[in-house]
Formats: structure tokens, sequence, C-alpha cells
């Protein structure tokens, strides 16, 4: 019972001196350790997650582990021989043993697991985010812009469907979702773009751009494939041509001009599926009935995604999300915030624990994005925050006085710096 309670304790008094010490000492240092972690993280969490999210701090994290698990492995045997169990009452010597062998087998394999979850964490972050300078909030704001890529099997490449900026008060967490309709026209650029000198009046000013459909989506496809040449430094900087042809897109639309978006996340639809499995599926309350497959007249239809609370797997999330054929577009765009924020509600860190490998696998294969790894501290700390409070949405859409096919700039311009723009101060 010592040894469970204080580990090193039953060695000090019952010989084994140097190794009780050692292991008491250790145990202390331990418990002191997590207190000051504790601690500091109620002072400054941001420090304690960047540690947690760095590849050193991880890799060190799991050489602590694998040291106390093997410390409590070592201690265990040595005061079952201690404890003489010839000496014991037959009945009594397979609970001791039985306790003694489930504790340390506890003890140990969840810090052996917990170096596992470490080490494998650390090639994750490595792989998903880039090693770079930290960009700085501009005018106390951070704007992200996130992409949803739709490369199914039954599709040719890949092209954003769902794009939106996320704008976050870099102090307070707030966070403002603007929604960009994919089918939005005359995309105008900002001056230091490259796509302005192409692109004066705007992105299909008289039905001219080099593909076949001139919308804001076309954008990705055309700099990807016919101009990448444009963005010469984009794949150095963890990003593509493509990519940066919609960030100057989305600067001009939203008249972020003066500002930068700073980041840009590109999730792969397709891999969400992979990601959804791996959670062990995602709960949603469907409002209609949707057709998985089929053509426009629902014919060839391979199933339903029927009304009502469903827990889904990663195939009929993946349908509910991009099913186009009997609802509109700005349907669509809002099942895929939807189906956004059902995922990052059920990603809890008990969820990702318990099936850690699966995530880390699919996470891979979801996320693009030039975040650098330095700067995961300060975001998850600032994601905790825009958890805990009401995120608004404005939605570049016809029942919110938008004509994607004859858009209103100012207008569109006036409809976002009134959703920035911060709340009155209370009286």
């Amino acid at each position: 019972m010592l040894n469970i309670l204080l580990p090193g304790s039953a060695q000090v008094l019952a010989g084994s001196r140097g190794l009780g010490r050692f292991g008491l000492r250790a145990s202390l240092s331990l418990v002191l350790l997590l207190v000051l972690t504790g601690a500091l993280y109620k002072v400054n969490p941001e420090l304690v997650l960047s540690v947690a999210t760095n590849t050193i701090g991880l890799w060190a994290l799991a050489a602590v582990m694998l040291f106390y698990s093997l410390l409590w492995v070592i201690l265990t045997f040595d005061t079952l021989r201690l404890a003489r169990l010839v000496r014991i009452r037959p009945k009594a010597r397979p609970y001791i043993a039985g306790l003694a062998t489930i504790v340390m087998i506890v003890v140990a394999g969840s810090s052996g697991y917990g170096a596992y979850v470490a080490t494998t964490a650390s090639g994750v972050l490595s792989t998903m985010f880039i090693t770079a300078p930290s960009e700085p909030p501009v005018d106390g704001r951070y704007n992200i812009l996130l992409l949803g890529g739709d490369s199914g099997p039954d599709r040719d490449g890949m092209r954003p469907d769902s794009m939106s900026v996320v704008s976050i008060d870099a102090e307070t967490g707030q966070a403002v979702i603007i929604g960009l309709p994919r089918d939005l026209t005359l995309v105008p650029f900002p001056e230091d773009s490259p796509l302005n000198a192409a692109y004066p009046n705007g992105y299909g000013y008289e039905d001219f751009c080099d593909v076949t459909a001139c919308m804001l989506n076309a954008i990705y496809t055309e700099v990807d494939q016919k101009s990448p040449e444009m963005y010469p430094n984009a794949v150095a900087g963890g990003s593509e041509p493509g990519i940066e042809g919609m960030r100057d897109a989305a600067r001009g639309i939203t008249g972020l001009t003066g500002l930068t978006i700073q980041y840009y996340a590109l999730i792969d639809m397709q891999g969400f599926s992979d990601l959804i499995d791996a959670l062990g599926g995602v709960d949603i309350n469907v409002a209609e009935r949707l057709p998985i497959g089929g053509k426009e007249d629902l014919s060839d239809v391979e199933g339903w995604v029927e009304p009502g609370q469903q827990h889904m797997d990663g195939f009929t999330a993946l349908w509910y999300g991009r099913a186009r054929h009997g609802s509109s577009d700005y349907d669509r765009m809002a099942r895929q915030r939807i189906l956004q924020q059902a995922i990052l509600t059920q990603f809890t860190p008990a969820n990702v624990l318990t099936k850690f490998q699966g995530i880390a696998a699919a996470g891979q294969q979801v996320v693009k994005t030039d975040i650098p790894q330095g700067a995961l501290g300060y975001f998850t700390n600032l994601a905790g925050k825009t958890k805990a409070l009401p995120m608004s949405t404005v939605e570049l859409v016809p029942d919110n006085g938008v004509d994607p096919t004859d858009p209103d700039y100012d207008y569109i311009r006036g409809l976002i710096a009134a959703a920035l723009a911060p709340p009155p101060a209370a009286e």
C-alpha cells in the first residue's frame, strides 16, 4: 500500500534504502512538477500549451513518462520481494500480488501510452504545421481563410466548394465567420495582387477568365493549373499558388485589403470522412431528406440521409455536407457549417486520447495549413476562448441581400464591417 501511495517509501522502511530514496525523490519531484504545471497553467495557459505542442517539449514529456513507467515497474517488483509473500497467509497472497500487479499495469501502462501519444503527436504536428515565424495580429484580429476542398473519388482534382474567412479577436477570442459563396462573380483583387493586373475590373468581367465558369471557386483552379507562376514563393511558404489566389480573392471581397489574411487552412472533405470515422461518428439533426449520389433529376440515387437526429459515419456525413441536388448551394453552405461545428464539439481531449491513432492518421490527410507549429500554443488557448463565446456568421447570400451574380461589394463590406465592429460598452 505504501508503494501505491508514495513509490519508494516501502524501500526506505524495509531495505534497499538507496533505491527507496531515489524513488521517493523522483515521486516527490513528479508531484511538485504537476503542481507547478497546474499553477503555471492558471497564470499563463499559453506557455504550457506551447510546450505541449512543441516537438522538443513533446519528446521531453515522452522521456519523462517512460522514465516513471520503468521506475514504477522496478519499485513494484522490489516491493513484492520485500513483502516476502511466502510469509503472508496463503489466502491473502493472491490479493496482495494481484492488487500490486493491477496498479503497476494501470500506472505503467498509462505512462507508456502517454509517451506513445506524445511521440506520435510530435510527428503529426511536424507534418501538418510549418516551421516559420508567427504573424502578428493586425488591428487586434487574426483572419484565417478556411477552404473546404472536395476531392472525392467521383471528382477530377480538387476544388474549394466551401470558403469562408474566420476573423478572430486576438485578445478575447470572439470570432466572426464570413461565408463566401462559391458562385460569387466579378471578384475584385487588392492592388498588390498579381491577379489584379490580369483582372483589374474583377474576375470574369465581360465573361473573361481562363476557365469555363468565372466564379469565385474557379480562381483556385485557374491559378493552380494555368498560371502558378503568379505566386512563385507559395510552396516555400507552406502554401500553393491556387490557395494564394484564393487568399487574394478573399481580401478583395471582404475589404480586408489593409489587413493580412495571416493564415489559411484547407480541409479536404474526403479526408473529413476518415476523421469522422476515427472519432466514432458524428451526431447531427438533419432538417431535410438529402440524396446520396444521383443526378439532378434525383435518378440513380444510391440512398438517402433521412431527416431527424442522426448518428452518421464518415460516408453519410460527407454526403450530408456535399449533397447538392434537391437543395441550393446556400443550403449546402449552411450544412457544411453545421458539420464543422458538430465535429469540433466532439473533439474533446477524452475522445482524442482514446482514438488517437486513427485521428492522427486521418488528421494528416484532412488539413493543410500555413499556421506555424510555434503558434499552436497561442491558437489553442485562443480557441478555448472562442469556444466559450457565441460565434456570429455573415453569409453573403440572397437571404442577406447579396446577389452573387451581380454583387454590390460596398454593401458586402458594410455587412462585414458591422459584424466586426466591437459591441458597445455596457453603461
